[in-house]
């Protein structure tokens, strides 16, 4: 699995960063299922094909898509707005671009991010939390560190993430405050190889 950040020396917005041919063909997928059902006629389709194969950054492709479906729906997401779970929950993942600091916050409600498919703005970025009885879940890649540096009181921690190795791996920092909270951050579990042994003759 690929980590899921991109070296970069200095701040680029997320909507002016390069788009890579994969972040391409998610909104060309998009485009077409928009074609199938309606949604865009048969000029419309061919525009937003084209505009998708010659677009340069994040932002010209997700302007294809915007009007096409949900912003939590959207095969690209460039939008760094803070998080906010209030007796419910909030989701963000698929392909997004996590900001260098993050604020997420949580009453009564669940926060979860999945940065499995995420582009991270740097090496370390910071997830601000602040939570009242409220849980804050991370999906990560392997190779992605999770490191608990803020203050809980009376809440629980479990950081299920297989060690990376080296020490240039890419950091994802909770900081804040978690009241009669929980963080729970994990590694997905590898997929197992089915083979079938050969018989020798």
């Amino acid at each position: 699995m690929e980590l899921p950040w991109r070296p970069n020396d200095e701040h680029v917005p997320a909507r002016d960063l390069r788009a890579s041919d994969a972040d391409r063909e998610r909104v060309v997928a998009l485009l077409r299922d928009a074609h199938g059902d309606g949604r865009l006629t048969v000029d419309e389709h061919a525009e937003r094909v084209e505009g998708a194969y010659t677009a340069r950054t994040l932002g010209e492709l997700s302007a294809l898509t915007a009007d096409l479906t949900t912003a939590e729906q959207q095969p690209i997401q460039v939008e760094d707005r803070p998080m906010l779970a209030l007796f419910g929950t909030v989701r963000r993942g698929g392909r997004w671009v996590v900001p260098v600091r993050l604020p997420v916050s949580a009453l009564f409600g669940t926060v979860e991010i999945d940065l499995r498919e995420a582009l991270l703005q740097r090496r370390h970025v910071v997830v601000r939390a602040a939570m009242l009885a409220g849980r804050l879940r991370l999906v990560v890649p392997e190779g992605v560190r999770v490191e608990f540096t803020g203050r809980s009181v009376l809440g629980a921690q479990d950081l299920r993430v297989r060690v990376p190795y080296g020490a240039d791996a890419p950091v994802v920092e909770v900081s804040g405050v978690i009241v009669l909270g929980s963080v729970n951050a994990r590694t997905p579990k590898r997929r197992r190889r089915w083979g079938v042994a050969r018989r020798r003759s």
